[in-house]
């Protein structure tokens, strides 16, 4: 975990690789999981579905089925948040086999005010998904004001587990008082520990409510937890080896909520110190910067060609170098290299966060066995994903639909913007990304103690964003780094390139210091 002011990054590693990255800015207005008092601006009756204004700029969407009207008593959900938003399985689902709906238009009309949760963050032109079917997460408990169910987790496997974790909670549970899930991480936990939380989580409701009741419509009643604090709460257990932060106060509140919540994982929390940053330490910039490429090589000499597209996101699997065996048995060459495609195409979909509709276009097979073979590797590899995903049959023409969940837009696209040269085709860093890598960049030469002053060149867009957004940046980069600076805007330059020039000779030293 990696924290600033200005930015705070979160990475997961799985066998010493990037699995997963996470990231937030102040100015990205993050409000997944956040709990409204919203106003209804319009009821839609031909697509039973209404438009709240939550005061954010955008209109956010809540469908019929997103309304408190009953629920459906075998939907119990996953019960675990995302690591930044609201617990999952609030209830019932868009087109999940739920009961019919009655006519939205009977429920909502124009100018009414309802408590409404943010479940997906506006992407592109589109609003953010709302839902009535408020839930709370606790590190143990879901809590649902207006539920009426106990459920566990689907990740706790044993039946007797899941029989007494569900009586637990239906113990700790006052009549008519909501609906509680428990979560994958409490599946050891004691009921005192149930009780504690569910005590918390309900006095937080009552909170919201008095809110509410004194606010006028649209308003934020309830902020999520930020992501550090939101990652610590949803993921952090005994399966992590170490959990490592760089930023001291972040490193306090992580040590203070452990000490309340789970002790004994004390001894996994590790602040880091020292002259080298600790995402440079393991890495983890340089497979960021990867996980942006086009191309994804395989170790058989193959290929993976992912193209983001504004409808869906395009697959390609490509045989390359590889020739297995070699002529006299093409079908299991192709056969290896989609069983590694498949593997690997779980782990980037993961790792870049990619949401929707994908397509992926597998090597053709005839064998219809061998197709099935790689769907199950596909399946089998994409069970590990925290994000639910779905992957229909390969067609004759080798084509896996699949869909996964997507509830904020992808760490591409919060990082990027369209490339106005090549008129909307590329991407480019936005000038506050660019920013940031100025700063890491800067805190290496610092390391490095071989500067005394750098000019940093930029993009005109990029100096008017420290000048008007950041305008002490400068001052704490020379506090902090000892290093003498000044920023010099060139119009010449790439809206997303920087250039470090040392000394008074002013060399070029970027290549030196760049992730």
């Amino acid at each position: 975990m990696s924290a600033t002011p200005e930015e705070s990054w979160v990475a997961l590693r799985e066998d010493n690789k990037l699995a997963e990255v996470m990231f937030d800015r102040p100015d990205q207005n993050r409000v997944l999981g956040d709990i409204f008092l919203g106003r209804v601006d319009a009821v839609l009756p031909g697509i039973q579905a209404a438009f709240v204004d939550i005061g954010t700029g955008k209109a956010g969407f809540l469908h019929v089925s997103d309304l408190n009207l009953g629920e459906s008593d075998d939907d119990e959900g996953d019960g675990d948040g995302d690591g930044n938003g609201g617990g999952r399985g609030r209830g019932r689902g868009r087109g999940r086999g739920t009961r019919p709906q009655p006519p939205i238009q009977d429920h909502l009309q124009k100018g009414q005010e309802l408590l409404v949760q943010v479940t997906k963050e506006a992407i592109s032109t589109k609003g953010p998904r709302l839902t009535a079917q408020i839930s709370l997460p606790g590190r143990f408990l879901v809590y649902m004001p207006y539920a009426s169910r106990v459920g566990v987790s689907r990740k706790i496997e044993g039946r007797d587990q899941r029989t007494k974790l569900r009586k637990m909670a239906q113990k700790i549970l006052p009549p008519n008082s909501g609906g509680l899930i428990v979560r994958t991480v409490g599946e050891e936990v004691t009921a005192e520990k149930l009780e504690q939380e569910f005590t918390r989580l309900h006095q937080r409701w009552k909170d919201i409510q008095a809110r509410a009741g004194s606010q006028s419509a649209p308003s934020a009643v309830h902020r999520e937890a930020t992501l550090i604090s939101g990652v610590i709460r949803d993921l952090f257990s005994d399966k992590f080896e170490a959990l490592r932060v760089d930023s001291g106060q972040a490193y306090e509140e992580i040590v203070d909520y452990v000490k309340s919540v789970d002790p004994e994982l004390l001894d996994r929390v590790h602040l880091h110190r020292g002259p080298t940053s600790l995402f440079d330490e393991f890495g983890v910039e340089e497979d960021i910067q990867k996980a942006f490429s086009r191309t994804v090589p395989l170790k058989s000499g193959g290929s993976l060609v992912i193209e983001p597209t504004e409808a869906l996101v395009s697959i390609d699997v490509n045989t390359g170098r590889f020739t297995g065996k070699g002529k006299k048995d093409p079908e299991q060459t192709i056969l290896r290299t989609n069983l590694e495609a498949a593997r690997e195409i779980a782990k980037q979909l993961r790792l870049r966060d990619v949401g929707g509709i994908i397509v992926v276009d597998f090597i053709d097979m005839e064998s219809q066995e061998n197709r099935d073979k790689v769907l199950r590797e596909l399946r089998s590899h994409l069970g590990v994903d925290r994000a639910r995903t779905k992957a229909f049959e390969v067609s004759t023409l080798g084509l896996v639909e699949m869909t996964r969940q997507r509830v904020r837009p992808s760490v591409f696209n919060s990082l990027t913007s369209i490339c106005q040269s090549c008129g909307g085709i590329g991407r480019v860093y936005t000038p506050a990304t660019v920013v940031r890598q100025i700063e890491r960049t800067l805190n290496r030469a610092a390391a490095a103690r071989e500067e005394k002053s750098i000019v940093v060149r930029v993009h005109p867009e990029v100096a008017l964003r420290v000048m008007e957004e950041e305008p002490q940046l400068l001052r704490r980069l020379r506090e902090r780094t000892r290093l003498e600076l000044r920023l010099r805007d060139d119009p010449l330059m790439r809206l997303d390139e920087f250039r470090l020039l040392s000394g008074p000779a002013e060399t070029d030293v970027t290549e030196k210091y760049a992730a």
